[in-house]
């Protein structure tokens, strides 16, 4: 448990599009702690980059975090003491901390146009906008100042770079990584504002941000290391403190190396989104864990082990239990292998742990996909179903792959299992097998089975090809749970009318049988 001020972390995403399972696991970890520590966790919506923001990107962050059952204490739709949470909101904010750098010397105004800029790039290898090459380019510092006052009231584009002076070094104190010196000479004079959308760039507003909203833990992916020594600098030119900085292992590849992408899923047939996404551009979806079947429960689990462990064995770990175990001192420095066969391993397990009836709800709206009107069948019949294949099931969409005889009568049979158990003289053996059903005076599998058995030893009949002719008719293929589980399901009439289509339909000379 931290002991020093009340913790409070962010989750910050830019609404550029679906929240990625990268994003998911972050903002996890952000909760976890939080929550853990009893703190709180706040939702602030990045939206400074205008032209990457994408329509109902931010609805779907909102819909994504409360789907895994992240609860956000401070945010747009939750509001707070600190708020707007929404940078496009926060321009008066932003605009006095800029003014603040400019009265103080810390940061300057450059008029550079992109032409110019390229034309710099061009003629000098690994060109950097700082403390070697600004005094060249056109700013308030190289340039006059009647010459600034012109450009400024003639309206010219400009932006704000924050001054970073050269040979300077730079601790950053990193949670998981330990400390970090990095010397200024390889940082640029960052952007920090941009006059044509009068909006700060990422470094100012998040530092601003940061601050104000007394954050005490920056926790964030891997990729946003390099901008740290930066953001040191910055809180350091406010004078202000600066949170912990907490930066987590990247999710890699399944296979091969670099950073798990949208590409890795569409090849290998998994979601990266937690919701199934739409563009608005293109019209293109991409999948989601929810509508892929995947309980939140299991995906919150799955995502916490990736880059953390619990420092014992144990890997089923409901919300609670994660929130009481999680120490940012047992994340791991190196990246997580994204190894979404154990992410089903875990739906798998969960859905174990699901009611039947829980589960009969979760697979009504996929058999009505697949039937149309389910309503002959009530839930507790659809219970039944699940209590007898939830054992097989990695989705609730594979209790209809799993069973969807429970629901239609099969209409063809299984080829390899007609040639291998339909004997000429099987016809006349499910006739007296109809018989025997049909005496029966309970339905009841523990009662059904023995009298079955029993009548099959009288005979002397093989017990594999009688009951695998047996399956075969009310199956349609030798598979599935208990022979008797499934006929006293189904009900005594039904059993006995697939046995009489059976006998009518299946023909073991057919071509399709021989095939």
């Amino acid at each position: 448990m931290e002991n020093k001020n009340k913790v409070r972390v962010r989750f910050a995403p830019s609404p550029t599009g679906p929240l990625h399972i990268g994003g998911v696991r972050t903002a996890l970890y952000n909760y976890l702690f939080a929550r853990q520590n009893g703190g709180e966790m706040i939702l602030r919506i990045e939206d400074t980059d205008s032209q990457r923001f994408v329509p109902g990107a931010e609805e779907y962050i909102n819909e994504a975090l409360a789907w895994l059952g992240i609860k956000i204490d401070e945010g747009v739709r939750e509001g707070g003491d600190f708020g707007p949470y929404k940078q496009s909101e926060r321009r008066d904010i932003y605009r006095k901390y800029m003014r603040r750098l400019l009265d103080e010397g810390k940061a300057y105004i450059a008029f550079d146009t992109p032409g110019e800029l390229e034309a710099a790039r061009a003629a000098t290898p690994n060109f950097q906008y700082d403390a070697s090459t600004r005094m060249g380019m056109r700013n308030s510092l190289s340039l006059p100042p009647k010459e600034v006052k012109r450009l400024l009231d003639e309206g010219t584009n400009y932006v704000v770079r924050f001054l970073i002076e050269p040979g300077r070094d730079i601790e950053v104190n990193d949670r998981i990584r330990g400390k970090v010196t990095v010397n200024s000479i390889i940082l640029d004079d960052k952007v920090l504002y941009k006059s044509a959308d009068d909006l700060p760039t990422y470094h100012l507003a998040n530092i601003v941000d940061d601050h104000l909203m007394k954050v005490t833990h920056v926790i964030r992916g891997e990729e946003w290391l390099p901008s740290a020594p930066l953001h040191v600098l910055l809180y350091e030119a406010f004078g202000w403190k600066a949170p912990e900085f907490v930066h987590l292992p990247l999710l890699l590849k399944p296979d091969g190396k670099g950073k798990l992408s949208k590409r890795d899923g569409d090849r290998l047939g998994f979601p990266v989104f937690p919701l199934e996404w739409t563009d608005p551009k293109t019209g293109a979806v991409s999948s989601g864990y929810r509508e892929s079947g995947y309980l939140p429960e299991a995906v919150v689990n799955f995502l916490a082990l990736l880059g953390w462990n619990p420092g014992d064995n144990e890997e089923i770990m409901d919300m609670d239990t994660l929130i009481a175990k999680f120490s940012l001192d047992h994340c791991s420095r190196s990246g997580a292998r994204f190894d979404f066969e154990k992410g089903k391993w875990f739906n798998h397990k969960y859905l174990q742990n699901t009611t039947d009836q829980e589960l009969a709800s979760l697979f009504r709206p996929v058999l009505e996909s697949n039937i149309g009107d389910s309503s002959s069948f009530s839930d507790k019949y659809l219970a039944g179903v699940a209590a007898l294949l939830k054992g097989r099931i990695n989705f609730v969409k594979d209790l209809w792959e799993q069973g969807r005889y429970f629901f239609v009568a099969p209409e063809e049979y299984d080829p390899k299992a007609v040639r291998k158990r339909w004997s000429p003289e099987m016809p006349a053996v499910m006739e007296e097998l109809i018989a025997v059903l049909e005496g029966m005076e309970s339905w009841k599998s523990a009662d059904a089975e023995p009298v079955v058995l029993g009548w099959i030893e009288a005979k002397g009949y093989h017990l594999g090809n009688v009951m695998n002719a047996f399956r075969l008719s009310v199956v349609g293929e030798c598979k599935g749970p208990h022979m008797f589980d499934i006929t006293e399901l189904i009900g005594k009439e039904e059993t006995i009318r697939r046995l009489r289509r059976a006998i009518e339909k299946i023909n073991p000379n057919s071509d399709e049988a021989k095939s």
